[in-house]
C-alpha cells in the first residue's frame, strides 16, 4: 500500500491551532479497514517525534458502503489509536442506520441501497436473513450489533472547534452561527457550503463529498477521497498555521 506523507498545502488564511498542538483529521472510511490500519500505522509514526499536545478527529461515515464496517468500528472503540485524546464525529451514514436500528422502517429502503447492505453483511445479516425476516432491518440490527458497537454510534458527536478550525461531517450552513446550526446541514449539506466563499469565521474541516485530492480552502478544507471507490484514505495534519495531507 502507497503511503504519501506530508503533501503540504498552502494555508490560505489565518486560521491557526495554539503552540504545541497538532491535530490530524481522518476522512470518510466506510468499512475500509486496511487503508484505516495504514493511515493509523502513518500517522503513529508521524508523531513519532513529536513531543507536544495531539489529538485525532474522525470525521464520520465508518460505515456502509466498503468491505468491513464491523471490523472498521472495533478498531475505533478497541483503543490504542495515535494522539493522547480522539473525538468521532458523526456522518449521515451513521444518523440513517440509527434511524432504522430505532424503528424507522420507511427508512430502511434507502439506507440499504446506498450502503447498508455492505454493512449488514459485515455484522453477518446477509440476504436471506433480511428476507426471511420480511425486510425488519432494524430488528436484525438490534439483534447483531454489539453493545459497545451501539454506544459508539450512540455517543457520536456533530461537531468539534478546536483553535481556529471546526471539524464536522458535511459542512455548514453558511451566514448561520456556528451554535445555531442544524444537525441536518452537518450531515447532509454540500453545494450551499462547498460553492461559498463566505468567511464562517473558522475553517470548516469536513469530509461527505469525494474529491480526486483534498481540497485546501480559505475557508474550508475537504478529506474525503472516496475511499471505498478509489482506495484511497486521506488525512489532514494541522499545526499552527501549516496545512499537511497523509493519503494511503
Amino acid at each position: 500500500m502507497v503511503i504519501s506523507l506530508l503533501r503540504k498545502a498552502k494555508s490560505k488564511g489565518k486560521a491557526t491551532l495554539p503552540d504545541g498542538k497538532r491535530v490530524y483529521a481522518i476522512g470518510d472510511i466506510h468499512g475500509c479497514i486496511d487503508q484505516l490500519e495504514a493511515l493509523l500505522g502513518a500517522i503513529e509514526a508521524d508523531l513519532a517525534d513529536y513531543d507536544g499536545q495531539s489529538r485525532l478527529v474522525f470525521l464520520g461515515d465508518y460505515i456502509d458502503r466498503g468491505p468491513d464496517s464491523r471490523g472498521v468500528v472495533e478498531r475505533l472503540i478497541g483503543g490504542n489509536l495515535p494522539g493522547e485524546k480522539q473525538y468521532f464525529l458523526k456522518g449521515n451514514h451513521e444518523e440513517a442506520m440509527l434511524e432504522v436500528l430505532n424503528g424507522k422502517g420507511k427508512k430502511a429502503a434507502g439506507w440499504l441501497s446506498y450502503g447498508g447492505k455492505e454493512m449488514m453483511e459485515s455484522y453477518g445479516i446477509g440476504r436471506k436473513e433480511l428476507y426471511d425476516a420480511g425486510g425488519d432491518a432494524g430488528s436484525l440490527l438490534r439483534e447483531a450489533l454489539p453493545e459497545s458497537h451501539r454506544s459508539f454510534f450512540e455517543n457520536l458527536r456533530l461537531k468539534k472547534k478546536i483553535g481556529d478550525y471546526l471539524f464536522v461531517h458535511a459542512g455548514i450552513r453558511p451566514g448561520t452561527p456556528i451554535d445555531e446550526q442544524q444537525a441536518s446541514d452537518l450531515l447532509w449539506i454540500r453545494e450551499r457550503f462547498l460553492k461559498s466563499d463566505k468567511d464562517h469565521g473558522v475553517v470548516v474541516v469536513h469530509g461527505h463529498t469525494i474529491t480526486g485530492k483534498p481540497e485546501s480552502k480559505k475557508n474550508r478544507i475537504g478529506i474525503d477521497t472516496g475511499c471505498y471507490a478509489t482506495g484511497q484514505l486521506t488525512a489532514v495534519r494541522l499545526q499552527g498555521s501549516e496545512r499537511a495531507f497523509i493519503t494511503v
